[in-house]
């Protein structure tokens, strides 16, 4: 009876270690003229997800208020957030927990205007996925230790996205990818920044058209000449 005891706790043992191991946290930046942001956090362990799914201090809004926080501390206050299309972040059948978000703000996202050849250079601060999140009373995430390392030496997937995976422990996968626009050119990285050029856009071409002008100029004489007319 003793060893069968003995198994049964050592399978139980064996299986909970599988479960942890397969646990993973996977980010997704999308950058657009903001960013759209994913996290996922995937096969936790039953306990575990209980845990957060009762903690009333973790809710959609938890991460990306902290990062606005932590930024503002860094008299960095020219960001904005947004929720995303997903309200529901529990995913029970999965134990998953899904977060969506936009980030926007000039300390986030920037860009100019070369008004010789109307490209457009954005320039994509990323520091704002350093931050520590407590999910539960046993669960609290250190990105700013997990990501620590530099985004200019990250690996990239394509021209345009890049990739980093660290597994801190043997209980943790933690993944993040950040995507720039599939069009970007001269990329370029800095520490944790990102450069890069977009080919002009309509309204950036339009605002430097002399037709533009010419369009105005005419408009200006018709409403001049139909207000004669009406006197």
């Amino acid at each position: 009876m003793r060893k069968i005891a003995l198994a049964s706790l050592t399978a139980i043992l064996i299986l909970s270690a599988i479960i942890q191991v397969n646990a993973s946290i996977t980010t997704r930046a999308t950058v657009d003229d903001s960013l759209f942001i994913t996290y996922d956090f995937e096969n936790l362990n039953p306990s575990t997800y209980d845990q957060i799914k009762a903690n009333a201090q973790f809710n959609i809004t938890t991460i990306p208020q902290i990062i606005v926080e932590n930024l503002e501390q860094k008299n960095q206050k020219l960001v904005n957030f947004g929720l995303g299309p997903l309200t529901d972040i529990y995913d029970d059948a999965n134990q998953a927990i899904h977060i969506s978000f936009f980030l926007s703000g000039s300390d986030i996202i920037s860009f100019t205007v070369n008004t010789t050849t109307m490209r457009r250079t954005y320039q994509v601060k990323t520091e704002w996925r350093k931050f520590e999140v407590t999910l539960a009373s046993n669960f609290t995430i250190d990105f700013a230790q997990y990501l620590a390392e530099p985004v200019a030496q990250w690996q990239k997937t394509d021209l345009t996205t890049f990739y980093l995976e660290n597994k801190p422990t043997d209980t943790l996968n933690v993944f993040f990818y950040l995507a720039l626009p599939p069009s970007a050119s001269n990329v370029q990285v800095q520490e944790d920044t990102i450069t890069y050029d977009i080919q002009p856009r309509l309204e950036d071409q339009l605002l430097n058209s002399p037709f533009l002008i010419l369009g105005a100029i005419a408009v200006a004489l018709i409403i001049v000449i139909l207000y004669r007319k009406a006197r």
